[in-house]
């Protein structure tokens, strides 16, 4: 393969997309060199970017398969089998996501999981330089123009092909604005969110634990919650939730408002958080003995859905990832479609190793279509969560889906299965959930227990609307 293809490939951004995608680029014979803002986190900590935790799916794991890491990731995933909804009077129901207990989403913690992929790049071969800040692009030549923190010099590194994976915040993206307009539109949510903790019961401060945990954490336990669920807390138009870690901890996240009341303007001291806190989630609050102190030292951290028109510059340089398309963390598939950017180029890649061009097209052709697609799921689940799965009317559309889908497998998929546990494209994904459920809304009408709903016209309905789903191989 090297010697077909006639450029190094430039990594810019070492992340999660930039580690993998250097990895199978390596793999496959490319000569690939890596360029990271920060300092190696293998030898200096991880430190910056998100640190909300990932729910690995389907799409990740089939990326880290391709890498050779997936029995290496086994240990340091904590599988999820369900949303744990948390009631206002501290009662608990369990939303099972797949079709039985062996379908799960994996909670992994985000700076293991990138230390796990610089080692695997390494190993494959490819040159990791990290303290490099990308200041611009050589007008005369392309020569992206590095800071080295090390000696403060700016270092010129000639390249042939570029792929930017630098999340949203993308550099290389600033530097070819410059060049050409991408097209770029970013739009905030009008909410932002802020990182908690309920420690593992072996870390919990002295006298602080709740009466009802201590004999477990005497009999060995790990969790002071339910280990293999995702815990949300739904209050209306804000929520918690909480994704285990391997060691025993949950990482918590605020979701709330910017402004208006309960929001991130109004909750300006102490004593409006407690009161927040023991009201809205008061059987939390017993969990996180640091809470307070967490809120306020704690950065708050914004969200918003990233649109490009455009991903590449010729065949020259390329986006992926949050770089080209990042999204709202509530379907948990941001690094998931990431995974999937750098298992389609490294495909591509493999393909026609010398016509960039033609690989960073038909890239974009395929992959743009699905990231906006996921991009609108992605909104429609932070409503669902924060909203609704508490909702009678809800709960029995779920329950309908539920049975649609045991009488017609193949046919009626829900649509959360499609994204989360198979790699059917997203954009089919989202084509078929719309009208699965309007489906489900006409059947639920008026309804409110599943044997008032006509089953002999559900099917007659569902055979009409719906072909059978093929599953990508």
């Amino acid at each position: 393969m090297p010697d077909q293809f006639p450029h190094t490939v430039t990594v810019v951004g070492a992340g999660l997309v930039g580690a993998l995608v250097a990895t199978l680029l390596a793999q496959r014979g490319f000569r690939v060199e890596v360029f990271e803002r920060r300092h190696d986190p293998r030898h200096n900590g991880f430190r910056g970017g998100r640190s909300i935790n990932l729910a690995l799916a389907e799409r990740g794991w089939h990326g880290l398969r391709l890498a050779g890491l997936d029995a290496r990731m086994q240990p340091i995933a904590v599988p999820m089998r369900g949303r744990m909804v948390h009631g206002l009077d501290g009662s608990l129901q369990l939303h099972g996501y797949g079709r039985d207990d062996s379908e799960a989403i994996w909670s992994v913690n985000r700076g293991t999981l990138n230390m796990t992929l610089l080692d695997a790049a390494e190993a494959a071969g490819a040159i990791l330089h990290f303290g490099q800040r990308l200041e611009g692009i050589d007008g005369s030549d392309g020569a992206l123009l590095f800071h080295d923190d090390g000696d403060g010099r700016l270092r010129r590194h000639p390249t042939g092909c570029v792929l930017g994976c630098d999340g949203v915040g993308s550099a290389l993206r600033l530097a070819m604005r410059e060049i050409a307009d991408p097209g770029e539109r970013f739009v905030p949510l009008e909410h932002s969110y802020k990182e908690l903790a309920i420690p593992a019961l072996a870390e919990f401060p002295p006298g602080q634990m709740p009466r009802t945990l201590q004999a477990a954490a005497a009999n060995g336990a790990r969790f002071a919650l339910e280990p293999n669920a995702l815990h949300i807390w739904p209050r209306g138009g804000y929520m918690c939730i909480a994704l285990p870690n391997a060691e025993g901890s949950f990482t918590v996240t605020l979701f709330l408002p910017n402004e208006g009341t309960p929001s991130f303007a109004t909750l300006i001291g102490r004593d409006e958080v407690r009161r927040f806190f023991e009201r809205d989630f008061a059987d939390a609050v017993p969990l996180m003995p640091d809470y307070l102190d967490d809120f306020f030292a704690n950065p708050t951290g914004t969200l918003g859905t990233l649109y490009l028109e455009r991903w590449h510059l010729d065949g020259r340089m390329l986006l992926l990832g949050d770089a080209a398309h990042a999204i709202l963390p509530f379907h948990g598939q941001g690094m998931n479609a990431g995974f999937e950017d750098a298992v389609e180029l490294a495909g591509l890649f493999a393909a026609a190793p010398r016509d960039t061009g033609a690989v960073f097209t038909e890239f974009q052709r395929r992959r743009k279509v699905n990231t906006d697609a996921i991009a609108a799921m992605a909104i429609e689940n932070y409503v669902e969560m924060r909203d609704r799965v508490d909702d009678a009317d809800f709960l029995l559309m779920r329950e309908l889906e539920r049975t649609l889908a045991a009488r017609h497998p193949g046919r009626f998929v829900p649509r959360y299965w499609m994204v989360t546990f198979s790699r059917v494209p997203y954009a089919v994904a989202y084509e078929r959930g719309r009208i699965q459920y309007a489906l489900l809304a006409e059947l639920a009408a008026g309804r409110q227990r599943l044997d008032e709903i006509d089953l002999a016209l559900a099917d007659r309905l569902v055979l009409e609307r719906l072909t059978p789903l093929i599953l990508p191989a």
